[in-house]
C-alpha cells in the first residue's frame, strides 16, 4: 500500500512538477486538491481537474470555501475597514489561509499521511500553508520540493520533459492571482522600487468613460444590495459591485509592505469591489458611530489584519476581535451613494435612520439646539485646567 500525500495543485509548473516527483521520485499515492475561495470559473477548475489526471494522480477534488471565506474572514474585513498600510485590501494573503485549512481538512478526511504544497522558500505562502498544517493536522508531513530543492524553473521543465509531459511552460511577463477579494500582479517592475506596473498588465482595461452612480444597501454592516437589486448571498453583492466597477478600471494600485520573513514585498493589485466596499462602508460608520467607537475599532482592525497578513487566523484573540467586530455593527445600516468615473470612484454620501449628523441637536457651524454658549464657556474652562495648571506651573 502506497502512503497518500495531498497536493495543493493549482495547475502552474510548481505543482505540476510536484505532482509527477512525489508519484514517480517518492513512490507516493498523489491526491490534488484545489481550494477555490471564489476566483475560478466552472471552466477553469475542470481544466485544472484535466491537467491533474494527465500528470498521473490518483484523485482531484475542487473544495470550495467561497461562502466560509465570506462569513469567516472577509465580512470582518469589511466590519473592520482593513487596508493594510492603508492601501492593500489583503486579497492574496486572506485567501491564502482559507486554502490551506481547506487542504488540511481534506488530507485528514482522506487519511493521508503527507502533504505537500509548491511554494518557493522566498515568499510568504511557505508560511501559511505549513502553518495551518502544523496546527491542524500536526501529524502529517509536510512535503515543499521546490523549496527544499531550490528548483529553477528550468530544471522544473527538463524534468517534466523527461516524464513526457509536454506543455507550454512559457513564463508570462505578469502573474496573476485572481480572487473574490482582488487580483494580485507581479512583474519585473514590481521587483524595483521607482516602477511601476503598465495599464495592460491589469486584467481589467476601461470600457466606459461616463460617470454612473452607483447604491450600496448595507444591512448591519454587510452589502445587502447594489442599485437597489437585493441579495441573498452578499458574495453575489461583491461580484456584482466588481463587474460593474470594472469597466472603469477601478482599484488599481501598489503595495508596499514587511512579509511575515521580515524582507519587504512589493505587489500591484487590482480590487475595485474591496476598495468600493471599504470605504463605503468606512463613511457610513463614520455617520452611525461614536467617536470611541470609531476609534477603538480602529486599533482592534489593525491588529486583525496584521495577524490575518501573517498567517495567525487561527489564534483565538482573533474570535475575540470578530466578537467585538460583529456587536460593532448593530446600527451600520443605510444606503451609500458612490460614484464611478474612469480609474477612480468618489463616496458621494449617506442615507441612514441612525444617522448622528442629525439636524435636531446641531448644524455644524451654524446653529445648535442641544446647550448654550454659557454651557460651552463652562466647558471650555474646565476641559483647560489640566494644561493651565501644567503651563503655570512649569511657565
Amino acid at each position: 500500500m502506497k502512503e497518500k500525500v495531498v497536493l495543493a495543485f493549482s495547475g502552474g509548473l510548481d505543482t505540476s512538477y510536484c505532482a509527477k516527483y512525489l508519484s514517480d521520485e517518492k513512490g507516493l499515492e498523489v491526491h490534488s486538491a484545489i481550494v477555490n475561495t471564489g476566483g475560478f470559473s466552472p471552466e477553469e477548475l475542470k481544466e485544472i481537474e484535466a491537467k491533474a489526471f494527465r500528470l498521473g494522480v490518483s484523485s482531484h477534488k475542487t473544495l470550495d470555501v467561497t461562502l466560509d471565506y465570506y462569513q469567516q474572514c472577509l465580512k470582518y474585513l469589511i466590519f473592520g475597514n482593513i487596508l493594510k498600510n492603508n492601501t492593500y485590501p489583503l486579497s492574496v494573503s486572506s485567501e491564502r489561509v482559507f486554502q490551506a485549512i481547506a487542504i488540511a481538512k481534506y488530507a485528514r478526511e482522506i487519511n493521508a499521511t503527507h502533504i505537500a504544497h509548491g511554494s518557493t522558500g522566498a515568499g510568504n505562502d511557505q508560511v501559511r500553508f505549513d502553518l495551518a498544517f502544523h496546527i491542524l493536522c500536526p501529524e502529517v508531513q509536510i512535503i515543499t520540493p521546490i523549496r527544499d530543492m531550490k528548483l529553477s524553473r528550468e530544471a522544473e521543465i527538463e524534468f517534466l520533459k523527461s516524464k513526457g509531459v509536454v506543455a507550454d511552460w512559457t513564463k508570462s511577463a505578469y502573474s496573476i492571482n485572481k480572487g473574490l477579494w482582488g487580483t494580485s500582479v507581479g512583474g519585473k517592475e514590481t521587483l524595483t522600487s521607482n516602477q511601476t506596473l503598465p495599464s495592460q498588465a491589469f486584467p481589467s482595461q476601461p470600457t466606459k468613460e461616463e460617470e454612473e452612480i452607483l447604491t450600496l444597501d448595507f444591512e448591519k454592516g454587510e452589502v445587502k444590495g447594489v442599485n437597489g437589486k437585493n441579495f441573498e448571498n452578499p458574495v453575489d453583492a461583491i461580484r456584482e459591485i466588481e463587474k460593474l466597477a470594472s469597466a472603469y478600471a477601478i482599484g488599481r494600485d501598489m503595495h508596499v509592505g514587511d512579509t511575515i520573513i521580515g524582507i519587504k514585498g512589493r505587489v500591484g493589485f487590482e480590487a475595485a469591489a474591496p476598495l468600493i466596499i471599504i470605504k463605503a462602508h468606512h463613511l457610513l460608520e463614520k455617520h452611525v458611530l461614536t467617536k470611541w467607537q470609531l476609534y477603538w475599532k480602529e486599533q482592534l482592525a489593525n491588529w486583525y489584519g496584521m495577524f490575518v497578513h501573517e498567517s495567525q487566523f487561527l489564534e483565538p484573540v482573533m474570535r475575540n476581535i470578530e466578537k467585538f467586530l460583529d456587536d460593532s455593527q448593530e446600527y451600520v445600516t443605510g444606503k451609500v451613494i458612490v460614484k464611478l468615473l474612469p480609474y477612480r470612484f468618489e463616496t458621494i454620501g449617506i442615507e441612514s435612520e441612525h444617522d448622528l449628523m442629525n439636524a435636531k441637536f446641531a448644524k455644524y457651524g451654524e446653529e445648535n439646539m442641544a446647550f448654550s454658549g454659557d454651557d460651552v464657556k463652562g466647558f471650555t474652562k474646565i476641559l483647560a485646567n489640566q494644561m493651565k495648571i501644567f503651563y503655570t506651573i512649569n511657565k
